[in-house]
Parts: structure tokens; sequence; C-alpha cells
């Protein structure tokens, strides 16, 4: 099997999309969209999100130190698109798209309504990187939409129609192949 060498680059694809919202006391709330986002830590309970120091949302997370994580679903791919490549400098974002802004219980910014999961987050560090700074920040609330609670009471994430970012282009989630341990499931079983 062949295979090429190429210079460094960013090739770690699939990334959740998600929709990130912020605000300064006093201003309208904004969006900006980002693929640079991931778990870092369960307990406390960590993300983290990737942004260059020249969009709009940099200065205002950087001021306030808070924002809200928007899971991005099929039915809000569209106005993620928009929100990424808009800036919030010249278009009120949640008007434009017609996105319902939704109170958060910790933070100042709103989550999204229309997102079937909100994370509260409040920034503990930011790293400069390079192109982009990292903020590093804990999760302190959450918000779940109550038409994916199953009957058990927990939250059915992968029914929501998550939308994934690879390589420039959205795609959903597709069939699921496993689920964590499967893979020695049976093994257990047997002993």
């Amino acid at each position: 099997m062949a295979k090429q060498h190429w210079k460094p680059g960013n090739m770690l694809y699939p990334l959740p999309v998600v929709m990130v919202s912020c605000q300064r006391e006093g201003e309208r709330p904004n969006i900006i969209t980002v693929a640079w986002a991931g778990t870092v830590c369960s307990d406390p309970a960590m993300v983290s999100i990737s942004v260059r120091k020249e969009r709009y949302s940099y200065e205002i997370i950087r001021d306030t130190r808070e924002f809200v994580i928007n899971l991005v679903t099929e039915r809000l791919a569209f106005a993620t698109d928009f929100c990424g490549v808009r800036s919030g400098r010249e278009v009120d974002k949640f008007q434009r798209m017609q996105l319902t802004p939704l109170a958060s219980a910790k933070v100042g910014p709103p989550g999204i309504v229309e997102s079937p999961l909100n994370l509260e987050c409040r920034v503990k560090e930011i790293l400069p990187l390079g192109s982009h700074d990292l903020f590093l920040a804990e999760v302190v609330g959450v918000t779940a939409e109550d038409d994916y609670m199953d009957q058990d009471g927990r939250f059915a994430l992968n029914q929501t129609g998550l939308v994934t970012y690879s390589h420039g282009e959205y795609f959903t989630l597709g069939k699921k192949l496993g689920k964590f341990g499967y893979s020695v499931q049976k093994e257990k079983k047997g002993r």
C-alpha cells in the first residue's frame, strides 16, 4: 500500500461542529461556529474551544470568560454555516437566523433554544497557541431538551441528529457500530 508524506497539518477529522454563544453585558448576544472543540476532562467536566484572535467573538469570550456550547443538529446546519462565515460585528446572527436566545442558569451568555443541548462554560485558562488561542473551560451548567429524554430519564443524545465537520464539509452521524466495551463484551459473558 503506497502512502504520501505531507507537511504537518490538522487532519484529525471528523469533529463536532458547535455553535458557541457569547455576550458582553448590555450588548446583543453573538454566535460563532467552532469545529475545534472537545472534551478534556470528566471530573470536573471541562471542554476546550479554539478561536482565532481576529474573530469578533474572541474578545467577547476573553473579556467575559464565559460562553455556551450549543450542539448542532441537521435542522441547524444552515444557521451553523452562516454563523461561521458572517461576523457578529455586522449582523445580529440570532435575529438573522431566527434563533431564540435561551437564558442560562449559571453564565451570562444565552444558549440557543433550537439546540438540543447547551453547555454553560466558564473559562479557566487561555492558552495562546499560534493562529488560535485555546479557551480551557469548566462546564458549570447543562440544559437538555425534554423531547430527547427516554423512559429511563436518560438523554438520548444520539437521537438528536447531530452534525459533524470533516475537512470543510458537514455530515450527519451514520449508523451505530457498537458501544464502549463491545470488543470485549463476549469475553466478559464467557467468564
